[in-house]
C-alpha cells in the first residue's frame, strides 16, 4: 500500500508573497471568484487589507500548494469572538490529496487558538465541491443571498456558512 505524504500547514511568511500570488492567479475562476480576472501589473499578495499574519499556507512535497485566510470581518470588540475564512485555495495538482481538508482543520484550530468561538465563511452557491468540504467539516448553511452575483451571464447565490468552535 502506498501512503501519500501529509500536507504541512504553517503560518505564512512574507517570502510566500510571490508563490501565493502566482497560485491565486493560476486558479482564478468564476466558480469561486467574484472579482474580475487579475491583469498585469499584478499587486502584491499581501497588503494592508490582507496582512501576512492572517494566512496559513499548505506545503506538499516541499512546494506551496494552498492557503487559507482567517480574518475578523467586523472590527469591534463585541465581534472579536467570530473569525471568518476569507480566502481559500488549493493548487490543481494537490487536489484530492487532503490539502483542502488539512487547511480547513488548521484554520479551525488556529481560530480556537486566537480565542474565537465561531468561524464563518461565504461560498458561491454553484461551488458544490467547496460546499461539500465545508459541510463535511462541520459548517452549516446559515443564510443564502439569492442572485447576489452576476457571473458569466448567470445570477449566483452567495451562501453564508458557519460553525461553532
Amino acid at each position: 500500500m502506498i501512503t501519500m505524504p501529509e500536507p504541512y500547514i504553517r503560518l505564512a511568511v512574507a517570502d510566500d508573497d510571490e508563490r501565493l500570488a502566482l497560485l491565486d492567479r493560476s486558479l482564478w475562476s468564476t466558480l469561486h471568484a467574484v472579482t474580475p480576472r487579475p491583469e498585469p501589473p499584478y499587486p502584491p499578495f499581501f497588503d494592508e487589507r490582507h496582512p501576512v499574519g492572517e494566512f496559513l499556507v499548505a506545503e506538499l512535497d516541499g512546494r506551496v500548494t494552498g492557503y487559507i485566510r482567517l480574518a475578523q470581518t467586523i472590527p469591534l470588540a463585541s465581534h472579536a469572538h467570530v473569525l471568518s475564512i476569507q480566502g481559500f485555495a488549493v493548487a490543481e495538482e494537490a487536489r484530492g490529496r487532503g490539502v483542502g481538508r488539512a487547511l480547513i482543520r488548521a484554520a479551525v484550530a488556529e481560530a480556537r487558538e486566537r480565542g474565537a468561538r465561531r468561524l464563518t465563511l461565504r461560498v458561491l452557491g454553484h461551488n458544490a465541491p467547496a460546499r461539500r468540504l465545508y459541510e463535511s467539516e462541520g459548517f452549516a448553511v446559515e443564510g443564502v443571498l439569492p442572485g447576489e452575483f452576476l457571473l458569466d451571464g448567470s445570477y449566483v447565490d452567495d451562501v453564508c456558512m458557519g460553525r461553532s468552535l
